[in-house]
């Protein structure tokens, strides 16, 4: 594992987990102290705006500035003088903070050393738009679509956005990444022009990876002028849904300051590693590091979600061996995350599902709409919300939802259980060739998925295409890994959409071998656990 530290004085600030240090020795730091902290040495030396360092500190929160000044005189009572008398933390009349003394970089990292920038979580620039049209008048566009685009992405949590005072100020200098991250203080720099001609613009949009030299995401509108203001907001989800992955991988759930129990973080991220091979042992295993991370460190909210998640798999894969402990543990877990950090999508997102699995859909709908709020372009948040109207019979509603967490989420290896719960709420909404238009892409990213290839079955025999129908029966008979359905709840709630698809199935399985067949739907009390699902 590789720690970045941040020496200053005889304090060393741990960018990783917000832990402050003096003389080695932990000193208490409150977490929105930390966050201050955090985004002030991140920064080295520039001035951060009043409204970054307020979204830092309470992020989607609307606050008077003065809270600010509050947590900056406690901050500075913290730190004590510097080394010439004065203030560590240096104010800019109507401006901002900025760190006022340099600080060493450090890394215990296995290779002894290093000098990697050191943030508290990922960072964002949005430079000025170019006007490729050269009509300076139309200059305030470009500046305008930066600006919104600005405001937008400050409402996400998982990053930080850097000043517009800070970005606007590269508008005359090179338009290099990794240049101006360093500059900055960012991993990630999105930029864009605009073309207008007449009544028409083009808009595009470029996200890069900063750190990595990598093109993350473009993409570009072409629309009247008019339809400019009603864009901007899908440009930021699609940033921060682009960005969100990168997040994941880099520093697990870290999205706000906690404990500071690295052993803990560290066990948190063993069981991650294992949760996502999707195998009984390896979520056993997971299990067993969630549960000491959380016994290590009763305050980590992220051990509890992970630990709510990891159950609500075994029960869904039909991996328990004794469902109904495993379910309380999950909810027990879920209410917990939700205690810790009332404001983390995620755990909502995992009393969601834990509560699809237990019987409580219309909870399992209360806290993924809660998810959402808390993370507009959350895809995991969009996609459990369907799952629950589509558990609760309502197809119609389940597609738009589970359609968008798709968008959002397009290359998620667990995909293809939201795909096939997309398939038949297309199918039971009456669009059976949207539901095969679903699984045909479905199918690209996960050509042996067992419950694609039988859904896929159901919707060729509804429409009388007995051959491919066949074909796909067959494909799903001999799969090389036995795989389930998750769709447990949907068969013990939905009876008759039930005996619909089981039905279709051992027509189309009747078409191979003129026999009879366990199929996708088996009504048992065994399988109405529904596996496998993998939260």
């Amino acid at each position: 594992m590789n720690t970045q530290r941040l020496a200053f004085g005889p304090f060393e600030f741990i960018t990783e987990n917000g832990c402050l240090l003096r003389d080695n020795r932990p000193v208490a730091i409150g977490a929105r102290g930390a966050s201050l902290l955090a985004v002030l040495l991140a920064a080295d030396g520039r001035v951060v705006a009043k409204s970054a360092l307020m979204d830092a500190a309470w992020p989607g929160l609307a606050v008077e500035e003065s809270n600010l000044s509050v947590q900056i005189a406690a901050l500075r009572k913290l730190l004590g003088p510097a080394s010439d008398g004065g203030d560590w933390i240096v104010t800019v009349s109507r401006v901002g903070y900025r760190f006022g003394v340099s600080t060493e970089r450090r890394s215990d990292g296995p290779d002894g050393g290093g000098h990697a920038e050191a943030r508290s979580s990922p960072a964002i620039a949005v430079l000025p738009f170019e006007n490729l049209g050269g009509d300076a008048e139309k200059q305030y566009l470009a500046d305008g679509i930066a600006d919104d685009l600005i405001m937008a992405l400050a409402r996400f949590r998982w990053f930080r956005v850097a000043a517009r005072g800070a970005s606007f100020a590269l508008r005359n200098g090179p338009r290099d990444p990794k240049s101006i991250a360093q500059q900055l203080g960012v991993d990630f720099v999105a930029d864009g022009t605009i073309r207008r001609t007449g009544d028409r613009m083009r808009i595009s949009v470029h996200l890069a990876d900063a750190i990595k030299e990598a093109t993350v995401w473009s993409e570009h509108y072409d629309l009247q002028v008019a339809e400019v203001f009603a864009v901007q907001d899908a440009i930021a989800e699609r940033i921060a849904a682009a960005i969100e992955p990168e997040l994941l991988l880099r520093h697990g759930l870290q999205v706000a300051p906690h404990t500071g129990n690295v052993t803990a973080w560290d066990l948190v991220r063993q069981g991650t590693f294992n949760f996502h091979k999707v195998t009984q042992p390896t979520h056993l295993l997971a299990r067993r590091f969630f549960r000491e991370a959380a016994e290590l460190d009763p305050l980590l909210p992220e051990a509890q979600i992970w630990r709510a998640r990891v159950n609500a798999g075994l029960v869904a894969c039909g991996w328990s061996e004794n469902p109904d402990a495993d379910e309380r543990e999950g909810l027990d877990a879920a209410l917990r995350a939700i205690y810790l950090d009332a404001r983390n999508p995620y755990a909502h997102y995992a009393l969601a599902i834990v509560s699809n699995y237990t019987g409580r859909v219309d909870q399992a709908m209360l806290a993924a709409e809660r998810s959402i709020e808390l993370g507009p372009s959350f895809a995991l948040g969009y996609l459990v919300l369907g799952m629950a109207r589509l558990f609760a019979g309502d197809a119609v509603g389940a597609c738009k939802p589970l359609a968008r967490g798709l968008e959002l989420n397009p290359h998620d290896p667990q995909n293809a259980v939201w795909f096939s719960l997309l398939m038949l709420a297309l199918f039971f909404s009456g669009d059976v060739e949207g539901a095969l238009d679903t699984g045909r892409v479905a199918l690209k990213a996960r050509p042996d998925w067992p419950a694609l290839l039988r859904i896929q079955a159901c919707c060729q025999m509804a429409l009388g295409h007995t051959q491919d129908a066949r074909r796909l029966a067959a494909a799903a008979s001999d799969p090389l890994e036995t795989a389930g359905d998750a769709l447990g709840p949907f068969r013990a709630r939905n009876k008759d959409w039930a005996t619909c698809l089981d039905r279709l199935l051992r027509e189309a399985e009747h078409q191979t071998t003129g026999s009879e067949h366990n199929v996708i739907f088996p009504e048992s009390e065994a399988n109405d656990r529904s596996p496998p699902f993998h939260g």
